[in-house]
């Protein structure tokens, strides 16, 4: 017979590992004096739950701080993702228009395919909305903050923004979709 406290005992001492592991370490006799237990998978460990939520320290503020599309764009990368696309892509630049909240994801193979996909993407949509880019906030990410990047922003008298580092608040557009994504 299968004691609760037991239960939640193991589940504490294996690091909150989830019930269908212990199941697994059960059955292949891989813990020591792990008891038989039935361990069920529906079962949500408080701690696990309170981790897996997103705090907001900041509220989000209600009013758009750009009077014009392309006056601000919010850039993004993430990657390495775990499944690569049917084309082989890994990795996504995240480019939010701060006006209109319109939001393009630009796939790549590489990081280093960031410059190129950028500068053919500031070329398009300036042509096709007849209105200049005026300033991007990004990151301190290396992706976007390099050589060929601040040429083009000096260049086209684009003003880049760095958030501050380690707080997804500050460029928190690109991060929420970053996150969505």
């Amino acid at each position: 017979m299968f004691v609760k406290e037991n239960h939640w005992l193991w589940h504490n001492k294996l690091g909150h590992a989830c019930f269908r592991l212990i199941s697994k370490l059960q059955k292949h006799n891989l813990v020591r004096e792990l008891p038989s237990m039935s361990y069920k998978d529906n079962l949500l460990c408080e701690a696990f739950q309170k981790g897996k939520q997103i705090k907001n320290f900041f509220s989000s503020k209600n009013i758009v701080s750009s009077s014009t599309p392309l006056e601000l764009l919010h850039l993004d990368m993430f990657g390495l993702t775990r499944t690569t696309s049917i084309c082989g892509k890994k990795y996504g630049l995240i480019i939010v228009d701060d006006y209109s909240r319109w939001t393009w994801v630009i796939f790549l193979s590489q990081q280093e395919e960031s410059f190129s996909v950028f500068f053919k993407f500031c070329k398009r949509v300036q042509n096709k909305k007849r209105v200049c880019i005026t300033s991007i906030r990004s990151d301190h990410g290396r992706e976007i903050k390099n050589d060929n990047f601040q040429l083009f922003y000096e260049e086209n008298g684009i003003l880049h923004n760095f958030s501050t580092p380690r707080t997804t608040q500050h460029n928190g557009l690109a991060e929420k979709r970053n996150r969505s994504l």
